[in-house]
């Protein structure tokens, strides 16, 4: 980047240096890519503290990424409309807030509250960060560095979070994984407002209704779901809950084709076979990914004995892995197209999840997880570049931010829905093999009563052991619960898999000479990556 300092424009307080403001758009960039995994790591200790099984748990991922994905293109509206800078400054202020009272909450309803709250503000300054990364420099060499920049620290993001993740909760306790993004929210708002400029508004209006009524449906669901995983199918209100989500989402589609002015998903995106492929790739990739990670975690923590920090330092291989895979996918992208790399890509992932549904007590990490992961991240790093690439391949300019955008949003609600599809098999699977593992501590009245206060019985999951019933029986049969339903977990996430497969087979069809050449396409897959 130059060394000259950018004029002040209209908003900006002061004048600033391109790497300051670099610095702070990279920065926010930073704090919620940081919390996707910090948050990740901690989920046993808040569990233990609430006294809420691991069912309950997914609430706790489904609130930020429901409002986070659900609200994104609204947000992305917002700063379009409301100007860049205003916004990323309000969705900064948001999401340090809804960190605190997080953090701050002595009830499980109140740490939702946070959750929800930063997923608002999440929804608002992570479409506005990129956007101001290009309209802050210049078209080029100076640009295309910022990306890099902008990916690279996304990339160290997801790194960081579990090795803080696993210090703050070993060291320091849960409430501080989410403390973390107060001072540093604080220090970023105060820049933005100081050396940001507003950018250029556009003129148009809000799809409220279809926002609403979007995330309306996909709360239904996502209950629907982890209502019928604690209370079982047979139950008035899973009858209800099912078509009343079917209904509000089939409402959504139709307010966006017929009904709003302004819709935040405009039907015409979908028209092109190839991006609806992408789209759908995405969505289950989603679901099969954030299950991974959420029944791992709590495997390493429950089943292996891992520590917080030990569990965050056992992921560390899948960030850098897909970090340096992504850079190497971005340059065969041209050569071999980007069919070939999404199908190996959904294939590696699905083989990985086939691997994890071997899972049993005995199971080791370095033999047998470690494999899996590094299998897995690979996949990964074959996925998002090309995914990325097809959406916006052949998109009028006008819908290229909501084409690209639109993956994020596939992303974000596809692990919320996969995960508490996968919950609901996990708690049906434990309960089930908590009734098989109770059978056979007949004998041993002391374990039998152990185990039925874990709850292995019931459809809401088993919970953790009091420390002092480490060694019992009680404990080795939970431990063979937990693993038994993990493993259930991790074999219905292949079958997102096997559809991510058959999407990528049947819809992806764009050549290789459709793609985009040069260092702006490169630099754009770099921060895709």
């Amino acid at each position: 980047m130059s060394g000259t300092d950018f004029a002040a424009p209209t908003g900006a307080r002061r004048a600033a240096h391109p790497a300051l403001i670099l610095l702070i758009i990279a920065g926010a960039q930073l704090m919620v890519v940081l919390d996707a995994t910090i948050v990740n790591i901690a989920l046993p200790s808040m569990g233990a503290y609430f006294h809420k099984t691991q069912t309950d748990m997914t609430w706790a991922i489904n609130a930020y990424t429901l409002a986070f994905g659900g609200l994104l293109l609204l947000g992305g509206r917002a700063g379009d409309i409301l100007g860049r800078r205003r916004m990323f400054i309000v969705g900064l202020a948001l999401f340090s807030f809804g960190s605190l009272l997080g953090g701050l909450a002595n009830t499980f309803p109140l740490l939702l509250g946070g959750r929800v709250v930063q997923g608002l503000g999440g929804a608002i300054a992570s479409p506005t960060a990129l956007s101001l990364v290009t309209v802050s420099f210049p078209e080029g060499k100076e640009r295309n560095r910022a990306f890099a920049v902008y990916a690279a620290v996304s990339g160290a993001g997801a790194a960081l979070g579990l090795l803080l993740g696993g210090i703050l909760t070993e060291y320091a306790t849960w409430r501080w994984v989410l403390y973390v993004n107060v001072p540093i929210g604080v220090l970023l708002v105060a820049g933005s407002f100081f050396y940001l400029h507003e950018s250029e508004r556009l003129k148009g209006g809000f799809d409220f209704l279809g926002a609403a009524v979007s995330v309306g449906g996909m709360v239904a669901l996502v209950y629907a779901f982890i209502h019928a995983a604690r209370d079982g199918w047979n139950n008035p209100q899973t009858y209800l809950l099912f078509p009343l989500a079917g209904l509000l989402l089939v409402a959504f589609v139709l307010i966006e084709a017929f009904v709003a002015e302004h819709p935040m998903m405009p039907m015409r995106i979908f028209e092109n076979r190839a991006r609806a492929g992408a789209y759908i790739i995405m969505l289950v990739v989603g679901a099969g990914m954030f299950g991974m990670f959420y029944f791992l975690t709590f495997f390493y923590q429950q089943v292996m004995g891992f520590s917080a920090l030990k569990s965050g330092v056992a992921y560390l291989p899948f960030p850098f892995v897909i970090a340096f895979g992504s850079q190497t996918v971005a340059k065969l992208l041209p050569r071999v197209g980007p069919k070939v790399l999404i199908t190996t890509g959904s294939v590696l992932m699905t083989v990985s999840l086939l691997w994890y549904a071997r899972v049993d007590p005995s199971t080791g990490y370095w033999g047998e997880l470690l494999p899996g992961l590094i299998v897995l991240a690979l996949g990964m790093s074959m996925l998002f570049v090309p995914l990325t690439v097809v959406a916006v391949s052949r998109v009028a300019n006008t819908d290229a931010g909501i084409a690209s955008a639109l993956l994020n949003v596939g992303q974000q609600v596809g692990g919320s829905i996969g995960l508490s599809v996968l919950a609901t098999v996990f708690a049906t699977s434990s309960r089930n093999a908590g009734k098989t593992q109770a059978a056979d501590l007949a004998s041993n009245p002391t374990a039998l009563q152990h185990l039925q206060q874990l709850n292995v019985e019931h459809a809401g999951g088993p919970k953790a052991p009091p420390a002092a019933w480490q060694d019992s029986a009680a404990v080795h049969a939970l431990h063979a619960v937990q693993a038994h339903g993990s493993a259930m977990g991790f074999l219905a996430a292949a079958v997102f898999g096997v559809i991510a497969i058959g999407a990528a087979l049947l819809l992806i069809n764009v050549r290789k000479t459709d793609l985009p050449t040069g260092e702006p396409a490169d630099a754009v897959a770099g921060a895709v990556a």
